[in-house]
């Protein structure tokens, strides 16, 4: 009589979750029809320092030995510039399936960051994280424009992924690669590094203080500066010159290009009277970095929520925003499953967000395209939408403080003073 084990085997999971490949598939099909042509030149979802139409003009004056920093209008960092001239495709069909690779790539990396809170190797929930950014559109529209912002977006998780894996070294370096494409993620520098010093599993339900030196992250600080120099030398080397830096990193401090986006700094400074300009391009630039010593303070015992608000924040403030970059952070909330009983008005958000996508395009389209409208209308859509974007941050920071004193108790009510 054989005898029968009464224990129960753990499940298993694929390493590659198979409805990832299958929705990797799908985007790839979906990149090579000639969408991406229609949606290239909207600015919704690429802006004057993301554009593909931009980068393609800037490698045709380069591969003709013509400075195309010298024009006024290229803004792409010299890492991308050397890299698509040289290395990276250019052309259409091959491009649409390096974005398609790329977004692959940022999926599996938020997975692994879903993995290392959970402290799990493998979880049933992971084709639902996957899916919850390759199925954004607010991700997968600007990756079809080829908005180089989806790049962005990966290096991003990528250094996320690095730091809950204490990789000291690759962290720091795919912050400064980031950071060296677009100057705004510096605001994620201070909580990326206590992240490396810390656990990234949840601790918003017993908070406390963090019990790491915060002394030991000046290392990393300096490897991370040691990072960047190196790139700003290779770069400046591609070029012969310091010219690349007030076209690409002062353009995110100057707004030299008033393109409209869905970002709020555009139309402001449309109206802007020259003399004040400089008064409220400092305002503007201080605002987004006010936020990071409170935020790393209030969750000091949870580095990688902080990181989340702050992309949040970022993707509110940014002086040249797309979808993408909002489209991050509300991507990023399946890492975060514990607050999602905890927040307030998730129907108000989602709603806001709807509105806004939907008011967006028809009223760029009012405007721009039938002239029946003014930049009144759009930048009123965009409102909304920044709107949406602050209701979302507001509640995960509520949820993310709110779950330490637990669930509802009958007979008591909780208030925040």
């Amino acid at each position: 009589m054989s005898s029968t084990s009464t224990g129960s085997s753990p499940p298993k999971y694929s390493s590659i979750p198979s409805a990832y490949l299958i929705l990797i598939a799908a985007r790839l099909w979906l990149s090579l029809t000639d969408l991406s042509s229609t949606l290239k030149h909207n600015q919704q979802l690429s802006s004057p320092l993301t554009s593909f139409s931009q980068l393609q003009e800037g490698i045709y004056l380069f591969n003709y030995d013509i400075d195309p920093y010298s024009g006024g209008s290229f803004r792409h960092s010299p890492l991308l510039l050397s890299f698509f001239a040289t290395i990276l495709p250019n052309s259409k069909k091959l491009a649409s399936v390096l974005w398609t690779l790329n977004d692959a790539v940022g999926a599996w990396a938020m997975v692994q960051i879903f993995r290392s809170r959970q402290n799990v190797k493998r979880s049933p929930r992971d084709n639902l994280v996957a899916a919850l950014y390759l199925l954004n559109p607010y991700i997968f529209l600007p990756s079809l424009a080829l908005s180089t912002s989806s790049f962005e977006n990966t290096l991003m998780l990528l250094s996320i992924m690095f730091a809950c894996q204490g990789k000291s070294s690759a962290s720091p370096f795919a912050l400064s690669f980031l950071v060296h494409l677009s100057l705004s993620p510096i605001v994620v520098l201070l909580p990326l590094l206590l992240l490396l010093i810390n656990d990234p599993f949840s601790h918003l339900a017993s908070p406390k203080a963090m019990a790491a030196n915060v002394k030991s992250i000046i290392p990393l600080f300096a490897e991370f500066a040691i990072y960047f120099g190196a790139l700003t030398l290779v770069s400046t080397l591609v070029c012969g010159s310091w010219a690349w830096i007030p076209q690409t990193w002062g353009a995110t401090l100057t707004l030299p290009d008033l393109t409209p986006t869905t970002g709020l700094w555009w139309y402001f400074f449309t109206e802007m009277f020259d003399h004040f300009r400089p008064f409220f391009l400092m305002v503007f630039s201080v605002h987004m970095l006010i936020y990071v010593v409170p935020v790393c303070l209030k969750f000091q015992y949870d580095p990688l929520y902080a990181v989340f608000i702050l992309l949040g924040i970022l993707g509110m403030f940014k002086p040249y925003t797309t979808l993408s970059d909002p489209g991050l952070f509300l991507s990023m909330t399946a890492i975060f499953p514990e607050i999602f009983p905890y927040l307030r008005h998730p129907i108000v958000t989602a709603l806001l967000h709807l509105h806004a996508s939907l008011l967006m395009p028809l009223f760029h389209h009012l405007w721009l395209t039938q002239g029946t409208g003014n930049a009144n209308f759009f930048y009123a859509s965009t409102l909304v939408f920044a709107c949406a974007n602050g209701a979302a941050v507001v509640d995960c920071i509520w949820a993310g403080l709110r779950i330490a004193i637990g669930p509802d108790v009958d007979g008591y009510t909780i208030a925040q003073e």
